[in-house]
């Protein structure tokens, strides 16, 4: 079953959607009951078998190593309990002390990434973590366009350092 191959390629695909949207399942439910597990493993069949060549780029493989893992899950705790708690906190002080002065804008940020789904997933970051949203991508330049309450430095190179940089170093390891 080589992944090049055709037909073994698109049924490896589908397994794979197929665990990852189950699994998923199982771990929101936490349910053992068996009608729930029923119905997720039919939810999961249908997503598997509509999505299955568009949710799954390139080989199969390479979605199964450990290390890519280790860095997603590292990712989602660094995401999670760092980045988000540092910038609930930061855009709470500004609520709670009208005197802390804001400095509004949309900034240039360059990005290094090269996956799509690299590229998505820091904008998405940033857009999720308080403090800043990502209004426009521009995959020519390369460049998000970042609206940030605090702008430090209207440079595109600190703008990279403070918003994007920290976000790609991790998921460059598990995206590409």
């Amino acid at each position: 079953m080589g992944e090049g191959s055709g037909k073994p390629n698109r049924i490896l695909k589908f397994i794979t959607v197929f665990l990852a949207f189950f699994s998923l399942w199982l771990l929101l439910t936490s349910a053992l009951k068996f009608d729930e597990i029923l119905v997720g493993a039919a939810a999961s069949l249908l997503v598997a078998y509509l999505t299955s060549e568009i949710m799954v780029y390139g080989g199969v493989r390479d979605k199964f190593n450990p290390a890519r893992w280790f860095w997603a899950l590292f990712y989602l705790a660094y995401y999670w309990l760092y980045a988000e708690v540092k910038a609930h906190y930061d855009v709470i002080r500004r609520i709670l002390s009208p005197r802390m002065p804001l400095r509004p804008g949309i900034v240039r940020v360059p990005y290094t990434l090269k996956s799509d789904c690299g590229i998505v997933c820091v904008a998405n970051s940033i857009t999720n973590t308080p403090g800043t949203v990502t209004v426009e991508l521009d995959e020519e330049r390369k460049t998000y366009y970042v609206h940030w309450i605090w702008v430090v430095s209207p440079d595109p190179k600190v703008c990279h350092r403070e918003i994007a940089a920290p976000f790609e170093k991790y998921v460059r390891r598990f995206l590409g």
